[in-house]
């Protein structure tokens, strides 16, 4: 792995990765958690308005094109922490990835006609999120197991203020977050002259950042419950614990855990609930470790009778893990190794992973994953479930 900043402050990371194509991918450190009460959205909806068109090439279709004409791939996402371009094109056409992403991130239009299109576009979206329960119920929980972090607002943002975006509203959080200096690019594939392509295309001048607001989030201290009710027949529920941001100790331990419980079908919650009651289709587990915060997560969709004894079964399933023994916690450990490691076979979940890890301080450490679990002992895992497994957070969509 080679790391340049260059003169006007991106940092660019070179990771060396055999095969035919190459994957570009520009994280701005900007996402919902970076927006205040009046710019709740506008992340996203960057997003999707730079495809609209720059000063080069007019159109969404004309920016697309350019990599699809020849097999490639161009796309783009945010979350609460960032916002991420990705272009995964054949190395022989390495220039001209590099070309148009620094073109859509350096010199968009922000024509008002097409801000007025996409509102519509994006608010679309939102309805779909939220008309669907498997997208929404993730919405609902960290709305209401996070008391003052940003992350409890949704990425997609507040319609109202999406109805209201104007284009000197958009240019004066695109001036102060996509600068070079909030910019980090990852480079992954076989090619020799990245140095150069890039001094030659991201030519953005240096800012002055703004600090980013810490935020100190409250202790759980009692269980909480939210109860929607839903013209559906399934009742969705998600039960949410508090636990810690990615590199902190505890954050492996969390990992392990998840090996334990919600591993494809020999989880020990998809075999307790589904398998041997019948009680769930759809059961599993989440550990979302991000930069600023952290939660674990269990879900399940069940008729509406039976939630209070699938919680029941959920708590019980939390404390036996205090009792694993050594080949519970082999499997867990090999089962986190396995699906860490066969995710970085693919070039995009390569760039995806140097850009995440060097938010949170260096590239490097995403190295360090794989030997950091395998130091998880049956002693952290007990100490891990009595800190964090205490207090919950129930978010029911409840059905028919």
């Amino acid at each position: 792995m080679k790391k340049e900043v260059l003169a006007n402050g991106l940092t660019v990371i070179y990771e060396k990765f055999s095969g035919r194509s190459v994957v570009i991918q520009v994280m701005i450190k900007a996402g919902s958690n970076h927006e205040n009460s009046q710019e709740r959205g506008i992340s996203h909806f960057l997003e999707h308005i730079l495809f609209e068109g720059t000063k080069k090439r007019l159109t969404n279709r004309e920016i697309s094109n350019e990599i699809e004409k020849i097999g490639g791939d161009i796309n783009a996402y945010t979350s609460n922490e960032r916002t991420c371009f990705y272009v995964r094109v054949l190395k022989k056409h390495f220039s001209v990835a590099i070309g148009v992403l620094a073109d859509i991130l350096q010199n968009p239009l922000l024509r008002p006609e097409d801000i007025e299109r996409e509102k519509n576009i994006v608010l679309k979206e939102i309805e779909m999120v939220n008309d669907e329960p498997r997208f929404y119920q993730w919405i609902l929980l960290q709305k209401n197991l996070f008391l003052k972090h940003p992350c409890k607002n949704p990425t997609y943002g507040d319609v109202n203020i999406i109805k209201g975006l104007t284009k000197d509203k958009i240019l004066k959080y695109f001036n102060k977050y996509y600068v070079p200096n909030n910019m980090v690019v990852s480079i992954v594939g076989d090619v020799n002259n990245w140095k150069e392509e890039m001094k030659k295309y991201f030519i953005a001048p240096k800012r002055i950042l703004a600090k980013a607001e810490v935020v100190l989030e409250p202790k759980v201290i009692r269980n909480n419950v939210k109860v929607e009710k839903r013209k559906i027949t399934n009742t969705y529920a998600v039960w949410g614990f508090k636990t810690v941001p990615e590199g902190n100790n505890d954050s492996y331990v969390l990992e392990v855990i998840n090996g334990i419980l919600g591993r494809g079908q020999s989880g020990r919650m998809f075999t307790e609930i589904r398998s041997n009651r019948g009680l769930a289709y759809d059961v599993g587990t989440q550990n979302i470790s991000e930069v600023t915060f952290g939660y674990f997560a269990v879900y399940a969709t069940v008729d509406k009778k039976n939630v209070n004894l699938v919680k029941d079964l959920i708590m019980k399933e939390l404390q036996r893990l205090k009792n694993i023994d050594e080949n519970d916690l082999k499997e867990a450990k090999d089962f986190v190794e396995g699906d860490y490691l066969l995710d970085l076979d693919d070039g995009q979940k390569v760039a995806d992973q140097v850009l995440f890890w060097e938010q949170l301080g260096d590239a490097n450490k995403m190295k360090d994953f794989v030997p950091r679990i395998k130091k998880v002992t049956i002693k952290d895992v007990g100490r891990v479930v009595d800190k964090y497994f205490n207090n919950y957070t129930m978010v029911v969509l409840e059905g028919k």
